[in-house]
């Protein structure tokens, strides 16, 4: 086969490839890129119809927008942290576990997905209220003498989503530490390595990409979350997405909300750039 045939049969493969993706590039143009152009236009057009930067100039001139982006990314930050520090474990439990019995686990792990993220956000209000199950035993157990005050504050906010959150981080850690080769922790001890040492220079660096994949996961979710905060918060706890709800449902201030989103967006996708430079995001299911 020459040259020119060789060139056709590539254009051709070419072309029978984008018959086959074009359908899928299509759809996704249509769900997400128009939605985004269409908010990206929104934002930059006033009451009267006409283009402006108005929108936009008053997230810098107002105080109050920069306190609501600090609260968004305080709450993604410590949200992401408490889930490592709990997930981290309990994936490297699993990991070590029986694949039977870790399966079982994992079912656990995997429950809250079954059930709505609003279910599950009213149940931590129903327990965590002053008149709640875990004030009452709390006292009754002679911990605190008065009700606490463990919701529509930052507290609440947290426990409600780092319940939801957890799972997001424990399945890509645990993808991650399933896929390392049990020889090279045995190897480790064979060189003289005690089971602290071999975990610490051997397992938990080959188990880092799963884990940063998982905490980006969390980060990037916590960081448009609107339901939890907005039940368990009670309206003091108030993030870029709960602004955004309140711009449209009392104010119906479009260009507003919309300009909120959009500078969300874009800090969420300079977020995955840098995070692509440190880890790969395939990592976030495994080898």
């Amino acid at each position: 086969m020459n040259g020119p045939e060789l060139r056709r049969d590539a254009l051709r493969e070419r072309l029978a490839l984008l018959g086959l993706t074009g359908p899928a590039v299509l759809l996704v143009l249509v769900i997400m890129a128009i939605p985004v152009l269409w908010l990206f236009g929104l934002s930059l057009v006033a009451d009267d119809g006409s283009w402006t930067l108005a929108h936009y100039r008053r997230l810098v001139e107002q105080p109050s927008y920069a306190r609501i982006f600090a609260a968004t990314f305080k709450v993604s930050i410590i949200t992401t942290a408490i889930c490592v520090l709990a997930g981290y474990p309990l994936a490297y439990a699993l990991s070590q576990m029986p694949r039977r019995a870790a399966n079982l686990c994992l079912i656990a792990v995997m429950l809250p997905f079954w059930t709505s993220i609003l279910v599950r956000t009213y149940a931590w209000l129903v327990l965590l209220q002053r008149q709640g199950l875990v004030n009452k035993w709390g006292m009754q157990l002679g911990l605190w003498d008065e009700p606490l005050a463990l919701v529509h504050n930052l507290s609440g906010t947290l426990v409600g989503m780092v319940h939801i959150m957890l799972p997001f981080l424990v399945l890509p850690a645990l993808g991650a530490m399933r896929a390392i080769d049990a020889d090279y922790v045995k190897a480790a001890a064979n060189l003289g390595a005690s089971p602290t040492q071999a975990f610490w220079r051997v397992f938990f660096p080959l188990s880092l990409p799963g884990l940063l994949a998982g905490a980006l996961i969390v980060f990037i979710i916590c960081l448009g979350f609107y339901v939890t905060p907005a039940i368990l918060g009670g309206g003091k706890v108030i993030l870029v997405s709960n602004q955004i709800a309140s711009d449209i449902e009392l104010f119906f201030n479009w260009g507003a909300a919309s300009a909120l989103g959009v500078v969300l967006l874009v800090l969420t996708l300079a977020l995955l750039g840098v995070a692509s430079r440190l880890t790969r995001l395939d990592t976030a299911v495994g080898r």
